[in-house]
C-alpha cells in the first residue's frame, strides 16, 4: 500500500511537470509569434516587433472602444517615462486597423511610446500570449530573458508593476 502511495505521488509530480513544461512552450511559442509578427504602425507602414526582443517590455493590448483600455493610458505613460532609462519600453498593441484614428486617439491622450495596429490579427495572438478569452485590456510584461513575469487581464494598476518590478528590471 505504501509502495502505491509513493508510485501515485512520483506520477503526480511528473505529470505536474509535463503540465508546467507544455504551458512554458506554449508561452514560448506566444512569445515567438509576438516578436516575429509584423504590424502596422501609426503611419500605415510595417513595423516588425523583433527589435524589442531582449528588452524589458510591457505590452498592452487595447482598442479606442475599451473604456478601461483609456483608464491605463495615464499609468503606462508614467512608466515609460520613470523607468525609460533602465532600458523599460511599453509598446501599445492597438486591436484597430485604422493608423489616423489610432494616431490621433494617441495624441489625444498624449501617449509618447510606441504603438502597433494589428487588426483582427491581434485575437490570435492575444490567445496564444494566455488571453484565451481575448478580453481588452490585456497587458503583459516580459523580462529581458523572454519570460513572462506578468499577465493581466482587465486594468493594470500600478501596484501591478510594482509587484514585479524587480525581476522585470534586473
Amino acid at each position: 500500500m505504501k509502495t502505491m502511495k509513493i508510485l501515485a505521488g512520483a506520477l503526480f509530480f511528473v505529470l505536474f511537470l509535463a503540465a508546467g513544461a507544455k504551458a512554458q512552450e506554449r508561452e514560448g511559442e506566444g512569445l515567438d509569434a509576438l516578436f516575429e509578427a509584423t504590424m502596422m504602425d501609426l503611419h500605415g507602414e510595417p513595423m516588425t516587433l523583433s527589435h524589442f526582443r531582449g528588452k524589458p517590455l510591457i505590452v498592452h493590448f487595447w482598442s479606442r472602444l475599451c473604456f478601461p483600455c483609456r483608464e491605463e493610458f495615464p499609468e503606462f505613460i508614467a512608466l515609460q517615462k520613470k523607468y525609460k532609462k533602465r532600458g523599460l519600453t511599453v509598446l501599445g498593441i492597438a486591436l484597430e486597423e485604422d493608423p489616423v484614428k489610432v494616431r490621433e486617439f494617441l495624441v489625444a491622450y498624449e501617449v509618447d511610446y510606441p504603438a502597433a495596429l494589428v487588426g483582427e490579427q491581434g485575437i490570435p495572438l492575444m490567445e496564444a500570449l494566455g488571453n484565451d478569452k481575448a478580453l481588452l485590456p490585456f497587458t503583459l510584461l516580459i523580462d529581458r530573458r523572454g519570460e513572462v513575469v506578468l499577465r493581466k487581464h482587465g486594468i493594470f494598476r500600478k501596484s501591478d508593476f510594482q509587484g514585479v518590478a524587480d525581476k522585470l528590471l534586473r
